[in-house]
């Protein structure tokens, strides 16, 4: 029983259901009890669905589940179900696709559904305000009336549930046919093209959310054709998210999207998918253009993430809220009172506002939120000195003004700790440890990984997706087996250690045994998980990449380890699932378009001979991690461990002359091996190349 003035979410262990805990709503977390109950007494079911960081979600909760009027009609008419989305995206998935199927496309949290007993949606919609209002009904206004319906007019509502449920039975399918080839990249950038946004970066207009699956696509394309077209489009939109107030410039890290077409004003929620994917992508603009502030940004996205998004442990937290103190953005906004209170010297407090566009009106509801727009010129007639003064001084007084903030009253953490988004984040450290060069990412990630698998891949059970509080629970997800897949063979590439390698071969082989579909690819859950209305499946993506796709790329890396042809196999069958709609609508498949790159071209494998102490062993290593190689395949193999190592790419590659030795080869055909680093830069880097030998493996 719980304790009152609760109901049952308060035995639960989400975040965002403890968020709701008190109110007068009795609500059902998702089970076997609330759906039984619904059957029961033939009452529908309110399916409210959110995150512990949306800030409507608040406001909704707020207006409505708070009031005793609104949750009393709640209890005595409906079924009420909270799910917290993170933890269950299947649930969230169907039901999303029902809100847009029920709303020309639109769709969004807070999501409130209304279903059948037999959990059939028959009307759908976002936020309602507590009354009728901007056009739009009230939600005791939507709840009188859809109750009205279920007791006039019950089969009507019945019979819209079973054609819902039956649209999307039949948008859960596979959509073969369509040609994967060369010319699919091709049109995918005159896609793009026709919708960039040539003034701020990004594509189409607000709102906007940061394209990084996009961006990494554009910089392979651009290295492969040579199209300074693709190029330009993905570092002017790194640029531009760079400079606007989505980049949190005084703490790192990114907001999870912007409210308006230049950049400036986000929700002010901070998602630990974001950063990781966002900062693979500066991580491979850096490689491609050299721009030092592409590095700059990475290394702050990262820091911010480990001072402020990671548990004891080691693992990574979900997300931070964007309201503090009753107010969105109230943490993350200034006004130069404060800025001079943080500082505490007028002079470097009035540079740093020039710098970082703080002002006594605000650009955004009276507050400033730090950005750099304004061109250096701008910059230097509003601080009346040199551009170069005035950065270095903002420079100076930024860790004044961080500490400052972190006095406030800080935002809301979701500390859940999620397979999936905590593989993505692996992933992250573990490039930006070897493109960077600096361990302590590397070590980051190895931490991390060993929570992860430590506490949700169990050895002979199946994976879990949510760590929270000491409990592991949820079956992970297709998400959850291939984002931790590919984060830790990144781990494992980047020298994190061979238990990585065969962590990652068990998941994809779950994988194939709990996710595959007969006709290729792969649903978003187990063959033996919780029976839902339907048994998704998707190939394209969404605010994170496509798991199909992203587990193909896997398979076709680890198929360079292993030497197994199903896996290559396998690869192939999930994308050509998709190929007609990858084909009609290449730009919402970018990452599938990403694993078609590398299925088209084959990896490049980089095999590193030595280890720490081998003379020439760390440049050539800086080497690898300078060059962007779209495919790359890396392994390090020390040949002092006595044994050939856990890759079958190390197979007969040895030292030369007692130097490190790097080994390259592309398709049936490798280099010479490579002790010197210029021959290495050039080899990595599509130039002239070493005299080469046929491969022999």
């Amino acid at each position: 029983m719980h304790a009152p003035g609760t109901n049952r979410l308060v035995e639960t262990a989400s975040p965002y259901l403890l968020q709701h805990a008190h109110n007068p709503v009795d609500w059902y977390p998702w089970g076997p009890e609330a759906l039984d109950r619904a059957r029961t007494d033939g009452r529908p079911i309110l399916l409210s669905i959110g995150y512990s960081s949306c800030h409507w979600c608040h406001v909704m909760a707020h207006e409505s589940f708070e009031d005793d009027a609104i949750a009393s009609f709640m209890n005595e008419k409906f079924v009420c179900i909270k799910v917290d989305r993170e933890e269950r995206p299947d649930i969230d998935e169907i039901y999303m696709a029902a809100t847009l199927a029920l709303n020309h496309g639109q769709g969004g949290w807070p999501m409130t559904v209304f279903l059948t007993p037999d959990q059939e949606p028959f009307f759908a919609g976002t936020y309602f305000p507590p009354e009728d209002r901007w056009g739009r009904p009230g939600f005791r206004t939507v709840l009188e009336r859809v109750a009205q319906l279920w007791d006039e007019d019950r089969d009507a509502l019945v019979d819209q549930g079973r054609r819902v449920a039956e649209h999307l039975r039949a948008s859960a399918v596979a959509l073969p046919g369509g040609r994967l080839d060369a010319a699919v990249l091709d049109r995918v950038v005159t896609d793009l093209s026709s919708r960039f946004d040539a003034r701020h970066g990004g594509f189409g207009g607000a709102p906007k959310f940061p394209p990084a699956t996009v961006i990494r696509l554009l910089l392979r394309i651009g290295r492969r054709s040579g199209s300074a077209r693709a190029i330009d489009m993905a570092a002017q939109t790194l640029e531009a998210m760079a400079q606007g107030g989505i980049r949190d410039h005084v703490g790192g890290g990114f907001h999870r999207y912007s409210t308006d077409e230049r950049w400036l004003v986000p929700h002010f929620e901070k998602m630990l998918y974001d950063n990781a994917l966002l900062t693979r992508a500066y991580l491979e603009g850096f490689q491609v253009t050299g721009s030092a502030s592409f590095s700059t940004v990475a290394r702050e996205t990262l820091d911010y993430v480990l001072r402020e998004m990671t548990s004891p442990e080691g693992g990574f937290f979900a997300a931070s809220d964007a309201d503090s103190e009753g107010a969105e953005g109230r943490y993350f906004t200034w006004n130069p009172a404060e800025v001079r209170a943080a500082v505490g010297d007028e002079e470097q407090a009035h540079l740093f506002c020039a710098w970082y566009d703080v002002t006594e009106s605000g650009n955004w509801e009276g507050r400033s939120i730090p950005n750099r727009l304004d061109p250096p010129k701008a910059v230097a007639w509003r601080a009346g000195c040199d551009a170069e003064v005035v950065e270095g001084a903002a420079v100076r007084a930024r860790p004044l003004v961080l500490a400052a903030r972190q006095k406030r009253v800080a935002p809301g953490l979701d500390d859940k700790i999620l397979a999936g988004w905590n593989g993505m984040m692996i992933a992250s450290l573990a490039e930006a440890g070897l493109v960077l060069g600096e361990t302590r990412y590397t070590e980051a990630a190895v931490r991390a990984a060993d929570v992860i698998v430590g506490n949700l891949v169990p050895e002979g059970g199946a994976p879990l997706r949510c760590l929270r509080a000491g409990r592991a629970r949820h079956d992970a997800t297709l998400e959850d087996v291939a984002y931790l897949a590919e984060g830790l063979l990144t781990l494992f590439e980047a020298g994190g250690g061979p238990r990585f390698l065969e962590t990652a071969e068990r998941l994809v082989d779950h994988a194939l045994r709990a996710f595959a579909a007969a006709e290729g690819g792969f649903f978003s859950t187990a063959s033996d998980g919780e029976a839902l209305l339907v048994r998704f499946r998707e190939g394209h993506d969404a605010a994170t990449p496509a798991a199909n796709a992203v587990l193909a790329e896997a398979l076709i890396r680890l198929a360079r380890h292993t030497d197994r042809a199903d896996l290559d196999d396998s690869a192939r069958r999930a994308l050509e699932a998709y190929s007609r709609a990858i084909a009609d609508q290449p730009s919402a498949f970018a990452h599938s378009l990403i694993a078609l790159d590398l299925m088209l071209h084959g990896p490049t494998e980089v095999v590193l001979v030595g280890n720490d102490s081998t003379p020439g062993f760390s440049t050539l290593r800086a080497v690898v991690g300078a060059a962007f190689v779209p495919g790359r395949v890396l392994v390090h193999h020390d040949p002092t461990q006595g044994h050939p190592g856990a890759s079958a790419l190390t197979r007969t590659r040895s030292l030369v002359d007692d130097r490190a030795t790097a080994y390259v080869c592309q398709g049936a055909t490798c280099l010479l091996p490579i002790t010197d680093p210029r021959a290495l830069t050039e080899a990595l880097g599509g130039r002239d190349r070493p005299v080469s030998e046929e491969r022999g493996r």
